[in-house]
């Protein structure tokens, strides 16, 4: 059976004060209202990330992310953070290829192909995100672009490599513009996606890997989404930052 996921990500959001009031909230709420066979995760600034993780000590449903890491295990690179130093400080999951890191950062499916290599050589589970823009929604092959995205920096991982990623589908053509994606068309896709791995791994492999919804998932459309087949859970952004919205998300399925 999939693991059902909901992931929180912060973004550049919350000083340090809010950051831990709003941990301790969601990780009381989580022992109190979460069902032991959901995953929840916060993708907190990396500044707060031990820190967090002390907070959240003991609950075995609870864990946090890094919102990105660098390819290189060390070096000059400045201002980055590594794989290796993650792993050291208890980080057990890190989000990757997110629409905001490609548009604002122009990461690469090839770049990307090197920090999921570093990520799994570190024992983090990485939270691969892919999708599309409005332009290629309405272009003649998005499928095929979303397809490419995983192809390009996932498929020359072996089949017991990749059933360690989770994959996060970010429709960004609704995210922030005033669209909205149905649970149809977050369905079509996630089912896509599952296909695609299934032709590259097998039946077997693209059956056991958990797909997010990323597409302004909510308090309010959270159940509609979680009742698609192929939709495993969801990458939240601004719903996560309220400890009482996050968890009735975690709370839908």
């Amino acid at each position: 059976m999939r693991k059902k996921i909901v992931a929180g990500n912060w973004k550049m959001n919350k000083t340090a004060q809010e950051a831990f009031v709003l941990a301790t909230e969601v990780a009381e709420l989580v022992k109190s209202s979460v069902s032991a066979d959901v995953q929840v995760i916060m993708s907190t600034p990396a500044l707060y990330l031990t820190g967090v993780n002390q907070v959240i000590e003991g609950i075995p449903n609870l864990a946090v992310a890094a919102q990105n890491c660098h390819e290189k295990a060390s070096g000059a690179y400045t201002g980055e953070i590594s794989a290796p130093m993650l792993a050291s400080a208890g980080v057990q999951y890190v989000i990757l290829g997110h629409s905001e890191r490609r548009q604002y950062f122009a990461e690469t499916n090839e770049q990307l192909a090197a920090k999921t290599d570093a990520a799994l050589a570190n024992g983090l589970t990485p939270l691969f995100c892919c999708g599309e823009s409005l332009e290629t929604r309405e272009g003649a092959d998005f499928l095929g672009h979303v397809a490419q995205q995983l192809t390009e920096s996932l498929f020359h991982l072996s089949a017991e490599e990749f059933s360690k990623v989770v994959i996060a589908y970010e429709p960004i053509w609704a995210i922030g513009t005033g669209l909205t994606a149905s649970s149809d068309q977050a369905q079509e896709m996630h089912a896509f996606l599952r296909a695609h791995i299934a032709k590259k791994y097998g039946q077997s492999v693209a059956d056991s890997i958990s797909i997010l919804y990323g597409g302004s998932c909510n308090a309010k459309n959270a159940k509609e989404l979680f009742a698609c087949p192929d939709v495993d859970g969801g990458l939240i952004g601004g719903a996560s930052l309220v400890a009482a919205d996050f968890i009735t998300i975690a709370t839908s399925y």
